[in-house]
C-alpha cells in the first residue's frame, strides 16, 4: 500500500508519530542517557498511537475520538479524547499475534514506570530484544499502511557497542543493590514472558534475538561489517548449527511438579490489576460483574462447577473456589483501560447476556 498524503491532520500525525519514533532512538542510543528505557518506552507508544490515529483519520476520518452517550465528544482539558493505544491495537484488528503481546508488553510496563525512579540499567540490557521489536514492528506497519518512503531504516544506524561484558562478579553485586521499584519490574518482565506459549515467546516479532559473532575475514573488501541474517530464510543445516551455538548460552531451567502454580485467589487478581491502573478501581463486586458478563466461571452453587473458561480460570476443588492466572490480570488490565465502563459492564450484568470474550481480548 502507497498512500500519498497531502497537508492535513493525518500527514501531519503521521509525521509527528515518525519524529516520536526517531526521537526514542535518539534517547536510547546516547550513552550517557540514564533514562534510557522509560524515554524509549513513552516516546514508542506516543509513536505507535499517533500512526494508528494517521490511519484512522484517513481511512474513517474523526470516528476515533470518543463519544459520550449523548453524541458529545468525551474531552480533556478541552480537546477531543482520542483512542488510547490499547482501544487502538483493538479497533484495528489485524495485528499478528506476537505483535499484539509486544505491545501489550510495553502498555503494561509504561504504567509501571511511569510511577517508579529507576536509576540501574539492568532493565535496559533485560528488555533489549523486546525494545528492538517494538521499534522494528512500527517501521513494518508503518510501511505497510503508508507505504516504503516512509521507511525509517535509512534514518538510523547500528549503534557501537563496547567489548567488554559484566563479570559474574559484578552482575551478583548490581543484583544485591536493586532497589524494590526495580526488583518489581524485573518480575513483572519474567513473568510476562513466563505466561507467553513458546511461538509467541520465540517470534521475532515479540522479541528479537541477536547473536554477536565477529566477522573474521570479507571475500569482498566492499562487503559491509554488519550482516542481519533473517533465520527463517536460512537453510536447514544452517538452522541446526544456530541452533547448537544458542544452547551454549541459554539458561538451564529445572522445573518440579507443583500445584496451583501460578494461580491467584480473586484478592490477589484485584491488588495486582489495581497496581497497574493509575486508578484503583477494581474491587471484588466488579470483578463479580466481569467475570459473570464474559462467562469465565459459573455462579456459585452450580451444578458443574468446573465450567470455567480454562484460559483464565479454574476450579479449585479442595478448596470449593476459583483461582484465576496472570492472562486473566492482563484482560482485566486491557478491559479497564479501554472504552467500555464499569457502568457498561454492570448493565450488561443486569441483564444477563454474555459476551463473547474474542471481541475485547488484548
Amino acid at each position: 500500500m502507497s498512500v500519498s498524503l497531502r497537508k492535513g491532520r493525518t500527514k501531519t500525525l503521521l509525521q509527528s508519530s515518525i519524529d516520536s519514533a526517531l526521537l526514542a532512538v535518539e534517547i536510547y542510543n546516547k550513552p550517557r542517557t540514564t533514562f534510557r528505557c522509560e524515554g524509549f518506552i513513552a516516546l514508542m507508544v506516543i509513536s505507535w498511537m499517533r500512526l494508528f490515529h494517521a490511519y484512522f483519520n484517513h481511512t474513517m476520518g474523526n470516528k476515533y475520538f470518543y463519544k459520550k452517550k449523548t453524541g458529545r465528544y468525551e474531552t480533556i482539558d478541552g480537546e477531543r479524547k482520542a483512542w488510547e493505544l490499547s482501544t487502538c491495537i483493538r479497533k484495528y484488528g489485524k495485528l499478528k499475534k506476537p505483535v499484539k503481546k509486544n505491545l501489550q508488553f510495553f502498555i503494561l510496563l509504561r504504567n509501571k514506570i511511569e510511577h517508579r525512579h529507576i536509576e540501574k540499567r539492568e532493565v535496559d540490557i533485560l528488555i533489549f530484544g523486546e525494545c528492538q521489536a517494538f521499534l522494528y514492528n512500527y517501521e513494518n506497519l508503518l510501511i505497510e499502511l503508508f507505504g516504503n518512503k516512509y521507511a525509517l531504516n535509512e534514518s538510523l544506524v547500528y549503534s557501537l557497542q563496547f567489548s567488554h561484558l559484566r563479570t559474574k562478579e559484578q552482575m551478583k553485586s548490581s543484583k544485591i543493590a536493586l532497589s524494590r521499584d526495580l526488583k518489581e519490574i524485573i518480575d513483572y518482565v519474567n513473568k510476562y514472558r513466563t505466561s507467553l506459549d513458546e511461538d509467541t515467546f520465540n517470534s521475532q516479532e515479540y522479541s528479537i534475538k541477536l547473536l554477536q559473532i565477529p566477522k573474521i575475514s570479507n571475500t569482498n573488501r566492499n562487503d559491509l561489517a554488519i550482516e542481519f541474517v533473517n533465520f527463517d530464510k536460512l537453510e536447514q543445516n544452517d538452522k541446526e548449527l544456530y541452533e547448537k551455538i544458542t544452547v551454549l548460552v541459554k539458561d538451564r531451567k529445572i522445573k518440579v511438579e507443583g500445584v496451583n502454580v501460578g494461580r491467584l485467589k480473586p484478592g490477589q487478581v484485584i491488588d495486582k490489576v489495581n497496581e497497574t491502573l493509575v486508578e484503583k478501581i477494581l474491587n471484588h463486586p466488579r470483578h463479580r460483574y466481569i467475570y459473570t458478563v464474559f462467562g469465565i466461571r459459573p455462579p456459585g452453587g452450580a451444578d458443574d462447577p468446573f465450567d470455567t473458561n480454562t484460559d483464565y480460570c479454574h476450579y479449585d476443588e479442595p478448596h470449593d473456589d476459583y483461582v484465576y492466572n496472570d492472562k486473566w490480570i492482563e484482560f482485566l488490565i486491557h478491559l479497564l483501560q479501554s472504552d467500555i465502563t464499569i457502568d457498561e459492564i454492570k448493565e450488561q450484568f443486569d441483564s444477563g447476556e454474555i459476551l463473547n470474550i474474542e471481541e475485547y481480548e488484548p
